[in-house]
């Protein structure tokens, strides 16, 4: 008996597109494979692991079809299909045509028909076992003793055969083809089949039952009552329509014949290139190895769906050392080695306060050590001592808990999360998603470490263990690593090594071939003992002065409330963006058409608010009490609960990982958003103090730096020039922007320089600038065309970062960092706008957060090679704080000034000018 299998290609294509939306598969060039990728796994699970004879892959095409023709506004409802998605659709289909797998496209009829047409054939030859792969629940029409349904699983879970019983069980039906009246009287709001108003599935199932068909029911309706029977007779040609539009047609004019669908191990001369192309690495071996894998098809044992390969079907020799003899041989291993991996397992993810339970190495494939802490002296001191590039996922964390249990690591430093950040920015970089998506693999979770643990002790009833017994007190998402016994813990840390040795060896030709290998190596590696150094520091936080803070704010907030509350006439929940719609909206109509959101919510975001506030005093009100809030809570209110009770300091983290551009992010807590002009900012930085009396803070920053850098790439002579004699940018843009002389600029003439320089580096537009200065469009278009008219150089810049970013995907900073924009060439305007925009920004935003980065790798080496008592702090924004030793001012101050202004050379010898300051908090020294 053949076994043939007929994919519905677009349902498949849709389903794999969404279900890597929140974590894309992106390739160098910016080419989303996400569909691609997902698409491949289904087809090649059936071809290696269920005997599938015969394939065959129908695909919907753009003409109209025999339904349009009976009701015009079919499908008519739906959401354009995504750009991304529709570019990958012609790689699929030649993916299967590469293959040797027909692909079944047929003008006027959809998939469904092909496919329903096509299995009809095969159960009449009779020779055939039919599986119709698709989650469309509309095929179970068409099922028999010899079709099935083949739905494919959600979420990794394993697909579902539904067989003639199992439709009539779950439909509630005497035949399948009553799944045709059930949908018909139910309708289909996917497909804008209108169906009987009034009746849903559950009522649908029981008329069925009741009448056996549409027909009968529709003859019927004198055996029924109320507004049921009303519905079905005003709306019988409607349910006769829907159920038409529900039939899946049988005797489609297809010429494709089963046999020429018969699957065989030859493939076209185009599937290599394509799987370069696509950047398929394991997916592209298992594609063109794909038989061999699955031996001969038509004698291939039964076995269990496709997998990711995880640590129970993969080879791989790990071990735990308990013993300190064994210790020494893996030092010597570590030793002849060029690379190796390590990872701390600790008690927490607290670098401050979490125990170190043991270390995990790695060095080739497949193979790794978990050493417990206690017997693990030697291989830390090898870590300060070895030559060898240290591997790592997140390497930070790993550094700052041995540099806060008195251990060092010495670089190089090869950080997987870092590189896959640099070649594949816009995906996740956690391990667990690097390892899916790289190496096919699915790593051990610690929540299933934890589980199985507790299960065990459940099962021993071993009350006597008292790590065990609080540990099952806690329950299953409270994870307590003391309590796990490490030689349960072992294979979890083994896998982390071996696997993140595996992708470190994949991504370094990745990172090679992307043009950022300098780029990591001179600014990202070499900053993360920079950032380590910093995050264990902290910084003193004077909690009597965020208390006085506190309460001026809240006395801000309760007169805002106030205030808002009397214009409004009434009190409503002001945290309510629905309450406050309605009163702005609603109640005292403020515009005539207020935008609303899809669920019909009006909008009541920053910008709407903004652009009403000049003329609405409530709106301005609201937005300083939003801020004010947000301040309160986020800072003056959480701040003390971040203060390290074994330090008596804040400790930020920073991340390298989290932005576009290449600026750090700060969390936990984001000490980059305090607004630097409001008040309630000032007073929150007047709360961040020197460490003692002895120190004081002194704070670094990079002047007009972006400008700078704008300047230095466009090679802009003027704006050159005005950097280099020192002048005042924004005065002198105004210069020339409203052709005035220098000393005849005013402030609103300087003002609104300054506003379109800056709008500039982000391709701020007309309407955009006329939003921010409160002019007419015109006006702010004629500012804009003044100012590139003056600066050609800048236009230029503009217009060929755009055009090389369509011609290459990617933008670039003068240290080499890419941006991919795959939607550069996007043919919807805003998301081509947004990409323009960002095509502009990159080369200036990016290449200033290089220099800072840079900047503070040079200030911490003149730190530590003078053996300073001086500390470097923070970075904010284009800004270093540093606690000074106030004996150690007067010579510091000019090293750290030279250190950031040659940090990184701007082309045309473009000045990067620092400005300093010191006091007794940060809003006195900056």
């Amino acid at each position: 008996m053949h076994r043939l299998f007929l994919l519905d290609g677009m349902a498949l294509v849709y389903r794999a597109h969404f279900a890597f939306f929140r974590n894309p598969i992106i390739t160098s060039k910016g080419l989303n494979t996400s569909a691609i990728f997902g698409f491949a796994n289904t087809l090649l699970d059936i071809i290696e692991n269920h005997q599938a004879t015969h394939l065959a892959v129908a695909f919907d095409t753009s003409a109209p079809t025999e339904r349009h023709k009976i009701f015009p506004e079919y499908k008519a409802q739906r959401d354009a299909m995504p750009e991304e998605l529709a570019a990958a659709i012609p790689y699929v289909k030649r993916l299967c045509r590469a293959m040797g797998i027909p692909v079944i496209e047929l003008d006027g009829y959809e998939a469904d028909d092909t496919i329903g047409t096509l299995a009809r054939r095969a159960d009449e030859d009779g020779s055939y076992e039919t599986y119709m792969v698709t989650p469309d629940k509309d095929f179970a029409q068409l099922v028999s003793d010899k079709t099935a349904m083949w739905k494919p699983g959600r979420k990794g879970a394993e697909f579902e055969i539904l067989r003639y019983q199992d439709i009539l069980d779950k439909w509630e039906i005497q035949r399948p083809e009553q799944v045709i009246d059930i949908l018909g009287l139910w309708g289909d709001a996917s497909d804008n089949i209108p169906g009987v108003p009034g009746i849903g599935e559950k009522t649908a199932k029981k008329l069925i039952a009741r009448f056996d068909s549409t027909e009968t029911l529709l003859e019927s309706t004198d055996q029924l009552k109320g507004k049921q029977k009303e519905n079905l007779i005003n709306f019988a040609d409607q349910a006769r329509l829907s159920k038409k539009l529900a039939t899946i047609i049988v005797d489609a004019p297809v010429d494709a014949k089963l046999e020429d669908m018969v699957l065989d191990e030859h493939h076209s001369d185009d599937l290599p290139a394509l799987i370069e192309e696509l950047e398929f690495k394991t997916l592209g071996q298992r594609l063109l190895n794909r038989t061999r894998e699955g031996a001969h098809i038509e004698e291939a044992p039964a076995s269990q769906p496709a997998q990711l390969k995880n640590i129970t079907n993969s080879d791989h020799s790990y071990h735990f050392i308990t013993e300190e003899k064994h210790v020494a041989s893996i030092v010597k291993d570590l030793q002849k080695a060029d690379r190796f991996c390590f990872d701390l397992e600790t008690s927490s993810l607290d670098p401050r306060s979490c125990q170190i339970l043991g270390i995990a190495l790695s060095i080739n494939h497949g193979k790794a050590v978990f050493v417990e802490h206690s017997i693990a002296q030697p291989i830390y001191q090898l870590l300060t001592e070895s030559p060898a590039t240290k591997v790592g996922h997140n390497l930070k964390f790993d550094l700052s808990v041995l540099a806060m249990n008195g251990f060092t690591a010495a670089g190089p430093f090869f950080d997987t999360m870092i590189v896959h950040s640099l070649v594949m920015a816009e995906q996740k970089h956690s391990m667990d998603a690097l390892a899916e998506n790289l190496l096919s693999y699915q790593t051990v979770k610690l929540q299933d470490v934890w589980e199985k643990f507790l299960e065990a002790q459940n099962a021993a009833g071993d009350e006597d263990d008292l790590f065990a017994t609080a540990a099952k007190k806690r329950g299953k998402k409270a994870i307590d690593m003391l309590a796990i016994p490490l030689d349960q813990l072992a294979d979890y840390a083994c896998e982390d090594a071996d696997i993140t040795m595996q992708l470190a060896i994949l991504l370094t030709p990745m990172l090679q071939q992307s043009g950022q290998q300098e780029l990591y190596d001179k600014i990202e590696a070499p900053l993360l003992p920079v950032l380590v150094a910093m995050e264990n520091e902290g910084i003193r936080v004077d909690t009597e002065t965020l208390e006085v803070t506190g309460v001026k704010l809240q006395q801000r907030i309760d007169q805002l409330s106030a205030n808002i509350f009397e214009q409004a006439g009434k009190e409503f929940n002001l945290n309510s963006p629905k309450q406050l719609g309605e009163i702005l909206f609603g109640e005292m109509q403020l515009v005539e058409k207020p935008k609303k959101t899809k669920t019909g919510q009006f909008v009541t975001n920053e910008q709407v608010l903004s652009s009403l506030a000049p003329k609405h005093p409530i709106c301005a009100d609201i937005l300083n009490y939003r801020e004010a809030a947000k301040l309160k809570s986020t800072y003056v209110d959480a701040l003390p609960n971040h203060i390290s009770e074994t330090t008596q300091r804040v400790h930020t983290h920073y991340h390298q990982v989290m932005t576009a551009t290449g600026r750090l992010a700060s969390n936990d807590p984001n000490l980059q958003n305090i607004p630097v002009r409001s008040e309630a900012g000032k007073e929150i930085r007047r709360a961040f103090v020197p460490r003692d009396e002895n120190h004081t803070l002194f704070a670094a920053d990079y002047s007009q730096i972006e400008l700078r850098v704008m300047a230095a790439v466009a090679g802009d002579e003027s704006m050159i020039e005005a950097f280099k004699n020192g002048l005042d940018i924004h005065a002198a843009t105004a210069a020339k922007v409203f052709h005035v002389e220098l000393d005849d600029v005013t402030r609103d003439m300087r003002s609104t320089a300054k506003m379109v320089n800056f709008g500039i580096i982000y391709g701020i537009s007309a309407f955009g600038l006329s939003q921010r200065l409160g002019i007419p469009r015109a006006e702010a278009k004629e500012i804009i065309d003044t100012y590139l008219a003056q600066y050609p150089a800048i236009a230029a810049f503009m217009e060929k970062s755009v055009e090389d970013a369509r011609n290459q995907g990617f933008a670039e900073t003068l240290a080499g960092r890419r941006r991919n924009l795959r939607d550069i060439n996007s043919r919807n305007g805003n998301i081509r706008s947004n990409a323009e925009r960002a095509a502009i920004n990159t080369p200036i935003q990016g290449a200033a957060a290089d220099m800072i980065k840079a900047a503070m790798i040079k200030v911490q080496q003149i730190l530590t090679d003078g053996n300073y008592r001086s500390k470097l702090l923070l970075q904010v924004h284009d800004e270093l704080i540093i606690d000074m030793h106030v004996d150690e001012l007067a010579e510091l101050k000019p090293k750290i000034v030279a250190a950031m202004e040659s940090a990184m050379l701007l082309p045309h010898e473009v000045p990067a000018k620092v400005e300093t300051g010191q006091g007794d908090n940060w809003l006195v020294a900056h």
